[in-house]
């Protein structure tokens, strides 16, 4: 399937140093999260959704079924370290967004890496934001206009972010990393 064998330890390496990298970026959005969701609610999907980049990114550079879930656990290990009080939601995003990125994956048998395939995700991963924060912050009380833009904001933050990811993986793709080492 590829070069590089699954769960070797370079793949374990690969996806710790992404999930530490990513973890740094959730932590801040754990700390951003009070603020926004107190000062402007409508945009807590764009901040939501970069709980995305940790699957993205080693999804992009291995193309290897459980890199995504094992990416997003360490991401939310580190994050937590960094605001154990939001341990449990990192944990649950970890595993919401990295079960869905692998489901994505696994419907194509991790055989298609198109970028279309990340953005399917992005948009699965937008619309259950979008879905269960709504509920959760009552957005029915919010007028029309806001809830629309919640709505819009909730499903471009994960595409966004995704665009980002996808970036981020070919470039590290590009430098080499991952490439099995030379014997």
């Amino acid at each position: 399937m590829r070069t590089l064998n699954a769960l070797s330890t370079r793949v374990l390496q690969i996806c710790a140093a992404i999930g530490v990298a990513t973890g740094l970026v959730g932590a801040v959005a754990g700390w951003l999260t009070p603020v926004v969701v107190v000062a402007l609610p409508i945009v807590y999907g764009l901040v939501l959704g970069s709980h995305v980049l940790p699957g993205i990114i080693a999804q992009e550079l291995l193309r290897m079924p459980f890199v995504a879930l094992l990416t997003h656990l360490i991401a939310a290990l580190v994050a937590s370290a960094f605001n154990p009080a939001w341990a449990g939601r990192f944990l649950g995003t970890a595993l919401l967004f990295g079960a869905i990125q692998e489901g994505v994956a696994a419907l194509t048998r991790y055989r298609a890496w198109g970028a279309w395939r990340f953005f399917v995700s992005a948009v699965v991963i937008g619309a259950v934001v979008a879905v269960v924060v709504g509920f959760a912050a009552d957005l029915a009380r919010l007028p029309l206009w806001a809830q629309i833009v919640y709505i819009v904001l909730s499903v471009l933050g994960p595409v966004a972010w995704t665009a980002a990811g996808l970036w981020v993986g070919a470039a590290l793709r590009r430098a080499g990393v991952a490439r099995p080492p030379r014997r």
